[in-house]
């Protein structure tokens, strides 16, 4: 069943890389599965489909998982990180997407330091300037990717979104494309040390349209496993 949905999401994605109209059609999406509240067999079902990178929220959770899943993937740490497991996440996840303060790019520069690694990361935007959400709001983000491209352990690879959960997802659309024209503009900016390749936004309600407005990774969880055990 994992498998079966899993394909379905993957021609979904397919489906809509050929819907955009802004965005180069032949740009790949890379799929992020989002493992939170699944457990090791589910995930095991779902990399043996074809799932090659896995996202989780929490680090407690992750580390469970990283000890016994027995699979090589790309680990994803997609939900807010304190600076006090700044050191759990260095050393588990291949990307981090949530880094949204200057005071947490820092941990995560020491922790990375710490263990000799060069850190990926994503800078965390919170475009909608939602008070739930965490994320840099659009006038501190120039100052926060500047003072990541700063730091000699980290290596800043782009930037994330989380829409609104909006009841027409249609509305995330202008959320999205401005987004991409703010990663397309920093790409083209010159850095020390980032390599601006990702922009990750879009979940399951709204992963569609966030690849047609240009999205090149996307976190989608519980169209392929279903909904969460809790």
């Amino acid at each position: 069943m994992i498998a079966e949905r899993l394909h379905e999401v993957e021609a979904e994605i397919e489906k809509a890389r050929l819907r955009r109209t802004q965005v180069p059609k032949d740009a790949p999406v890379r799929l992020v599965a989002v493992t939170k509240n699944h457990d090791v067999a589910a995930m095991r079902e779902a990399i043996d489909a074809g799932v090659q990178e896995i996202g989780e929220n929490r680090i407690q959770e992750a580390k469970s998982k990283f000890d016994v899943l027995d699979r090589k993937v790309k680990w994803h740490l997609i939900g807010h990180l304190q600076t006090n497991k700044a050191k759990h996440a260095v050393k588990y996840f291949d990307l981090i997407h949530s880094i949204d303060s200057e005071h947490l790019a820092v941990a995560v520069n020491h922790a990375a330091a710490s263990i000799d690694k060069i850190q990926d990361v994503l800078v965390q935007v919170n475009l909608a300037e939602e008070a739930s959400k965490s994320g840099i709001h659009e006038d501190g983000l120039m100052d926060l990717l500047k003072a990541v491209d700063s730091l000699e352990n980290l290596r800043l690879r782009g930037l994330m979104l989380i829409a609104p959960n909006y009841e027409d997802v249609e509305e995330c659309r202008p959320l999205f494309r401005n987004m991409y024209g703010i990663f397309q503009r920093i790409r083209g900016m010159e850095w020390k040390r980032a390599k601006i390749e990702y922009l990750s936004m879009g979940m399951t309600h709204d992963y569609r349209i966030a690849v047609e407005e240009g999205a090149n990774i996307v976190r989608v969880g519980t169209a392929i496993f279903g909904q969460r055990q809790y």
